[in-house]
């Protein structure tokens, strides 16, 4: 696939999708921003729900591809997942398959497999064909998005990449994200490589960093072309001081998706 020039990137005021914003026009891609909110300093934007059919198509139409970071990022009750992270999801992969889009990026999650265990130290990293094990609603939703991806691949032939994310944020916030960061840099770099890689079909990938204490396989984003540059090891004292070494014994610290996997789960993670 050609390096995608003109992108729909849904969420666009959200957390990620304000880190991404100035990133990604720097590898080449014009970004077309949708978002229930108006983005700030973006007064083309559009602003729309994902359940408005006239607007999505509209902002679906003439893109290359799709960076769909729209929905809710943390729990909440299944009937607001159902309708902003599993209906909207749906929409929107209708909409781009009426317009003729090749390709989407999905914001998955390392939730989708939340209650899969903590490689201890000299165990292999979990691989990207674990179940799925999703530790909250929205762990669920993320399942939901993998296995529709899917579906429009092999139904109709419209490739994603959905990219299990762990913690997208400046800088690592606790112990856990020592594991699981992924630096804004080496998350506009992988998406990047999951805009313009070749013949993806449908791949699903761990994001994060290159950090030392990593505990998913990168492999299948490393194919890609995805080459993470950071490390949250420069941040492991300090946190460590301040939180101290996990308690492998305590669920929320010895399974994948932390205190997601708590009812109610535990902020912040």
């Amino acid at each position: 696939m050609p390096a995608a020039r003109t992108v729909l990137l849904t969420g666009a005021a959200g957390r990620i999708g304000t880190l991404m914003r100035p990133l990604l026009p720097e590898y080449g891609h014009t970004l077309r921003l949708f978002d229930v909110r108006p983005v700030e300093g973006a007064p083309d934007a559009v602003t729309a729900d994902l359940a408005d059919p006239v607007a999505l198509r509209e902002a679906v139409r003439g893109v290359d591809a799709v960076l769909h970071l729209a929905g809710i990022s943390l729990e909440a009750s299944f009937e607001k997942i159902l309708k902003a992270n599993i209906e909207g999801t749906y929409r929107l992969y209708e909409a781009a398959r009426e317009a003729g889009v090749r390709r989407i990026v999905f914001a998955s999650s390392n939730h989708a497999v939340g209650f899969a265990p903590v490689p201890r130290p000299g165990e292999a990293p979990v691989p990207v064909g674990t179940p799925h094990r999703p530790d909250t609603f929205y762990g669920l939703s993320k399942c939901f998005g993998e296995d529709l991806a899917q579906y429009y691949w092999d139904k109709h032939g419209l490739e994603t990449v959905s990219v299990r994310i762990g913690s997208c944020f400046p800088e690592p916030t606790s112990v856990r994200a020592l594991s699981t960061w992924l630096s804004p840099a080496d998350c506009a770099r992988l998406f990047h490589a999951a805009l313009t890689a070749e013949r993806v079909g449908h791949t699903v990938g761990y994001g994060s960093s290159a950090n030392t204490r990593l505990w998913w396989d990168l492999s299948s984003a490393r194919a890609l072309g995805y080459t993470p540059r950071d490390d949250s090891e420069p941040y492991a004292a300090r946190l460590l001081a301040e939180q101290g070494e996990p308690d492998l014994t305590d669920p929320a610290q010895n399974r994948l998706g932390g205190p997601f996997v708590t009812d109610p789960p535990v902020w912040p993670y």
